[in-house]
């Protein structure tokens, strides 16, 4: 008797001492977060980079109206006319069209105002542009002067242009029908709207017009002499002793490659007094 109430005396104050323990949880300390205020200083002080807008290049064929493209190409037209025999309302209405009036993306990229593909044979630069397919080939030249000329040799040195040359230069009708049978373009309508441009325009006009170039203009500069027209500014350099290929090249930023194809030269030879073209 006196062993359970002895026993059971254990169990209760083993039970409330079990009770009045509170539970003991171990945490693991957290280490202080140092800021370096260097390091915060050198964050700040990082500037925004901000992306550069590209800037819009500007290219002499654009122009604001198409009035203002035929004032600006007329007299090249004009001379095109004469030295061809083209009639100069045809050249200016196929230049509005097919350049949109100089707007157009192909006319700004490579001053071709006239949509005239690679073709067999042309060594000049060129640029993709698409077209009746993807990617197609086009003629890419320096100044849109240029292209009005080769627009000139394109139909006088292929064949089936030949007939149209036996119009008049007044027929501009004629010549928007031609120009179509010919291939020049697969639009349909392409005569009805060159002659559209042309009685909208008033370009017959510059049919009857006579073309009076200017005498070049001359000037010396040391042995750089530059040659000014009307149409065109052209530059060349008189060869002096001491001057080799490579030195004039380097002298006017250009490239020997350059200067043998301006002058139809084949070797590197070069005589005291030669003139040299720089640039068309």
């Amino acid at each position: 008797m006196k062993l359970r109430f002895f026993l059971l005396c254990i169990t209760i104050l083993v039970l409330s001492s079990c009770g009045s323990k509170k539970q003991i949880v171990n945490r693991t300390p957290q280490k202080p977060v140092v800021v370096d205020d260097h390091e915060i200083e050198s964050k700040a002080d990082i500037p925004t980079v901000k992306p550069k807008k590209k800037k819009k290049k500007s290219y002499e064929s654009i122009v604001k109206t198409t009035q203002d493209y035929v004032e600006k190409f007329a007299p090249i037209a004009v001379r095109e006319m004469h030295k061809y025999k083209i009639p100069a309302s045809i050249t200016l209405a196929q230049g509005i069209l097919e350049s949109g009036s100089g707007r157009s993306n192909l006319a700004i990229r490579s001053n071709n105002h006239f949509g005239i593909k690679c073709h067999r044979g042309w060594k000049g630069k060129s640029v993709t542009h698409d077209d009746d397919r993807i990617a197609e080939c086009f003629r890419k030249y320096v100044h849109p002067e240029r292209s009005y000329e080769d627009h000139s040799k394109f139909l006088t040195s292929r064949k089936r242009y030949a007939k149209l040359f036996r119009l008049r230069t007044t027929d501009y009708k004629g010549w928007a029908y031609g120009l179509k049978r010919a291939g020049y373009a697969t639009d349909k309508k392409y005569p009805q709207k060159l002659i559209a441009l042309i009685k909208k325009y008033d370009l017959t006009k510059y049919d009857r017009e006579k073309y009076k170039p200017t005498k070049p203009v001359t000037k010396k500069v040391d042995t750089t002499v530059v040659v000014q027209d009307d149409t065109n500014t052209r530059f060349f350099y008189k060869v002096i002793k001491g001057d080799t290929l490579y030195s004039i090249a380097r002298k006017f930023k250009t490239s020997v490659k350059s200067l043998k194809e301006l002058n139809g030269l084949k070797g590197n030879t070069l005589s005291i007094g030669q003139e040299l073209i720089l640039k068309k």
